[in-house]
């Protein structure tokens, strides 16, 4: 069957929204690096939104820093794709043509850096997981012994890291004389904008002090808190758009109604009105971030890890059971008593509105899919609160539960002893301190001593290893779903 493309578009289904501007008017004004799924389903849709209010400045190239896989999707249909928003009681479809190319940077470092150091070019994205910023996820501090960081510190000709990336384009562009572009992170990050900062200046430091001293002056790094589910497209929803649009879509993505993106108001250069676009533009993304990650994203990590122990693949399968919803609340009770709230934010009425989306059954968001990199999100997403709450004298048992399943997870085998892969970039060195250990205390004191996990002071309290060690030895005994079971009567 013949692909989506600008040949094809014509012929789709009335009830498919297409594009209305003229795509060939379009310029590139944004980079984007990382161009996956929520990508395409989050911050895309923002720019495609811009593009059809008639501001035609924000047009995307997007980067893979990794594998050719996206720009194999995405190129052979002229950069267009389909965003179908789920909500349980149908799907809506839109066509979207923001995106104007899709590059391959370790194929061809040299024209990403051209790319970036375009004049049109005005903001620069980034959804590059919390590994790809190359940070120490507990201090925030530049992995200078990494192979490709120092790589990048060493030489900026073809760059290998998203840092190194901006250093190599911002360079050229100052001496173009090109004003710098606006750098916004929006993955998972505390501070994401300063963390992504700090990691630029100290690869241009390595190179050029006055870079760096340029950079930091006319540069921008805006904080963001980016919110939306985004499971991973299947092979059954490829053939089931198929059906419906009489074309093939391979770079197809799916998500929930809910979108929300909050950008600090802090910028070098032009912006689309993204007021007008539904984005919230603040003096402080703090606040939401710090509900969001805590929030969403704790109880998100507790969902993925008892749920995946227990067999079970789907979030809303997970909280379907009344004794794993249970539990889910409970989390939030210790998480909210953490919090700062932003005004306009209920956060009663977020809880309620977050619990309705998990159960959301169309969107089949997967729990091994947000399992991945647990190491990197426990930290922010956990951890924080875990020691908020440690800070006041209080318990931490539900937060406690949900660390404790990633604990049993690093193991590889769920409860019914069936295998899976721990996908994290430290799972080596977890399985190299669990290794030969069976005792739950033993292990729960193998992984807190991990410091690029476990902040030392938290490794220490006897309390938070006194609830880990009770929880991993009801996991290990009983398994996740009689423990939750437990937890919550």
């Amino acid at each position: 069957m013949d692909r989506l493309s600008t040949s094809t578009i014509g012929s789709l289904p009335e009830s498919v929204t297409v594009p209305s501007y003229d795509r060939a008017a379009v310029k590139p004004g944004v980079v984007h690096l990382g161009i996956g799924a929520f990508h395409r389903a989050h911050q895309a849709a923002v720019f495609e939104a811009a593009l059809e209010s008639g501001d035609l400045r924000w047009g995307i190239t997007g980067a893979s820093l990794r594998s050719a896989g996206v720009r194999d999707e995405m190129n052979p249909q002229d950069g267009l794709y389909t965003l179908v928003t789920r909500d349980g009681s149908g799907d809506s479809l839109k066509v979207m043509g923001v995106v104007r190319e899709v590059l391959v940077a370790p194929e061809n470092p040299e024209r990403l850096v051209e790319r970036l150091a375009d004049p049109d070019v005005h903001i620069v994205t980034l959804t590059v997981t919390e590994k790809g910023y190359k940070l120490d996820p507990a201090t925030g501090a530049l992995l200078v012994d990494d192979p490709d960081v120092a790589h990048d510190c060493s030489d900026l000709s073809a760059p290998k890291t998203a840092p190194g990336f901006l250093v190599a384009a911002l360079s050229a562009r100052r001496d173009l004389g090109l004003p710098p572009f606006t750098a916004i992170s929006c993955d998972n990050l505390p501070h994401n904008g300063r963390r992504l900062e700090q990691a630029v200046l100290a690869i241009a430091r390595a190179h050029s002090d006055a870079l760096a001293a340029w950079i930091e002056q006319k540069g921008a790094f805006p904080e963001t808190m980016v919110d939306r589910i985004v499971p991973a497209t299947t092979p059954a929803d490829i053939a089931g758009l198929e059906e419906r649009l009489g074309v093939t879509d391979r770079a197809m993505v799916k998500a929930e109604p809910f979108l929300q993106w909050v950008i600090e108001d802090r910028f070098c250069g032009p912006r689309p009105d993204f007021e007008a676009l539904g984005v919230q533009i603040t003096a402080s993304v703090a606040p939401w971030e710090e509900a969001k990650l805590r929030m969403l994203n704790g109880a998100h990590s507790g969902i993925a890890y008892l749920g995946g122990l227990a067999g079970i693949d789907f979030v809303h399968e997970v909280v379907a059971i009344p004794a794993f919803a249970r539990f889910v609340e409970a989390l939030w009770d210790e998480a909210e008593a953490t919090l700062s709230p932003p005004p306009g934010l209920d956060v009663a009425g977020y809880r309620t509105a977050l619990m309705a989306r998990f159960a959301n059954p169309a969107l089949q968001h997967r729990t091994r899919q947000i399992a991945m990199d647990g190491s990197q999100k426990l930290p922010q997403r956990l951890l924080a609160p875990i020691a908020a709450r440690r800070a006041k004298g209080l318990d931490v048992d539900a937060l406690a539960l949900a660390v404790a399943a990633w604990m049993r997870w690093q193991g590889g085998r769920d409860d019914a002893g069936n295998a899976h892969v721990v996908d994290d970039p430290l799972a080596a060195l977890t399985a190299s301190r669990l290794q030969g250990l069976s005792d739950p205390e033993a292990q729960v004191d193998a992984l807190l001593s991990i410091d690029a996990i476990f902040p030392p002071a938290l490794a220490a309290d006897d309390g938070v290893r006194g609830a880990l060690v009770r929880h991993l030895t009801s996991l290990a005994a009983h398994g996740a779903g009689a423990t939750v079971e437990a937890f919550s009567t």
